[in-house]
């Protein structure tokens, strides 16, 4: 092969994966893609043989050599103990940034939102999706939510690099910082700030639920979209979905140093072997892969034979509408009309062509280090033995002049004191002790959980209260 060829791994997947992969390579190679392509095994069969995150060691290095990675959907077996295949690469390989075009092919491809085009960046790495998760009582479990600023920043910054690299006009964040004000607020806060820097691109943010119901009514509204894992990850189906189908849309997966291609629905299986499934989610992802290594001239040539092939109405049966479709037709052959029309440009759809540029690359800011103090403790206590009253008298002995009993909360709500009686409690409760003075030592605080352990008041879990230049490091609770 060549040296000019771009070395890349390619994994076909279960299911579908398979027929849209080898319809999605076709493609390529017809277009004139230059790749050098290693295949491996992922999914199903490697979960089945043993491997709890469905991929080699074998694979992993495959990955480490080409950092390129083109990748079918898989199916997660179901039952306990599988990891999820895609969170898995995300975070070894620091993927942190996940790309989701999202736009409708009016007339040809229904939808409420004709001349749509949003694209979804959604922080990949961390948010609920840490996956930390403790059963901590009988009644309630947890999953931690954790926000760093670097990420933060990593995510914002490659938001406004999108922007100003593909002539984008604004970058909309969405949080929820109105209730969770550390961890939602850090985002907003890191938005603001990295907006600065970027002043001929217009800034905004919203509160994600208003803002998901904004993107759903009205996505012309929007340009660049930036969030946080979790709300990412929900907001791009429904931005994909509104735009004509979740089954057309392509993702991308960013790190520093790899890159992962692939569409964003699942392995589908009762469609398996039927050639039936539409490739174009797929192909889309790998438009991206090629936009990615430099190869814009192919990227050009083959997106616009898929538009004309779309705008000639030779549909695949998931979009296929007797009203605009000509011809329904399946995996293949889907492929092939795409083939027949490379060269050519779409009539009525805009036609794209891709600029050769270098990969988007961030880098996060150092993080100055404040002054951090200790001022007391969250002591979570496992109690079903009454009111928050008497929770309340068994705690208060315990205290001493450097940490005082300063609120008893169960599921974040104040019910000691003054807590209201039509409260729900759980028994999960939440006694928080603070210091009066400027802070507490740490032997004071493992003294005080000491005599709460003495007293057969056993903590399950415990979270030290900081302030950080003099600004508390932690919220009220909820009516306090």
């Amino acid at each position: 092969m060549g040296d000019d060829r771009t070395p890349i791994t390619v994994a076909r997947g279960d299911g579908i994966g398979p027929e849209i992969m080898d319809a999605t390579l076709r493609i390529l190679e017809a277009g004139g893609a230059r790749l050098d392509i290693n295949e491996i095994q992922i999914g199903e069969a490697v979960y089945e043989a043993g491997n709890s995150a469905g991929i080699t060691d074998e694979a992993l290095d495959s990955l480490r050599r080409t950092k390129v990675f083109l990748k079918a959907p898989i199916t997660t077996p179901q039952g306990g103990g599988f990891k999820s295949l895609n969170v898995t690469v995300r975070k070894t390989f620091g993927l942190y940034a996940n790309i989701r075009p999202c736009v409708s092919y009016a007339p040809f491809i229904a939808t409420k939102h004709p001349g749509m085009d949003v694209v979804i960046i959604r922080e990949n790495e961390e948010d609920l999706y840490a996956g930390i998760e403790h059963q901590q009582t009988d009644e309630v479990v947890q999953c931690l939510k954790l926000i760093s600023r670097p990420g933060c920043e990593r995510i914002v910054r490659y938001a406004f690099e999108y922007a100003k690299v593909h002539d984008r006009a604004k970058v909309t964040a969405f949080t929820k910082d109105n209730i969770m004000k550390l961890t939602d607020g850090l985002f907003h806060k890191v938005f603001d700030e990295v907006s600065l820097e970027y002043p001929d691109i217009e800034a905004e943010h919203w509160i994600v639920d208003i803002g998901a119901a904004k993107l759903a009514d009205d996505p012309a509204s929007f340009d660049v979209v930036v969030l946080p894992n979790l709300y990412g990850d929900i907001l791009s189906d429904v931005a994909a979905q509104i735009a004509g189908s979740v089954g057309l849309a392509g993702s991308a997966n960013i790190g520093a140093e790899l890159a992962m291609f692939e569409a964003i629905h699942g392995s589908a299986p009762r469609r398996a072997g039927q050639n039936l499934a539409n490739p174009s989610g797929l192909f889309l992802g790998a438009v991206l892969m090629l936009v990615h290594i430099g190869q814009g001239d192919v990227a050009t040539k083959v997106h616009n034979a898929w538009l004309r092939t779309i705008e000639d109405g030779i549909h695949t049966y998931d979009v296929y509408d007797p009203a605009v479709s000509t011809e329904k037709v399946g995996t293949a052959e889907f492929a092939s009309a795409v083939i027949e029309r490379i060269g050519q440009l779409p009539e009525q759809l805009p036609a794209v062509s891709y600029r050769t540029e270098e990969p988007i690359q961030v880098v996060a800011s150092p993080v100055p280090r404040a002054v951090k103090a200790q001022v007391g403790i969250d002591v979570f206590l496992n109690w079903d033995a009454g009111t928050p009253d008497d929770l309340a008298q068994l705690l208060l002995p315990h205290e001493s002049p450097e940490l005082k009993l300063n609120m008893v909360s169960n599921r974040g709500q104040k019910v000691w004191p003054g807590g209201a009686p039509e409260t729900l409690t759980t028994d999960h409760w939440r006694c928080r002790f603070m210091t009066p003075g400027d802070s507490v030592s740490a032997g004071e605080v493992v003294d005080l959980q000491r005599r709460l352990v003495d007293a057969g008041l056993n903590p399950i879990k415990t979270e030290g209260l900081f302030t950080f230049d003099g600004e508390p490091g932690f919220t009220k609770g909820q009516g306090q």
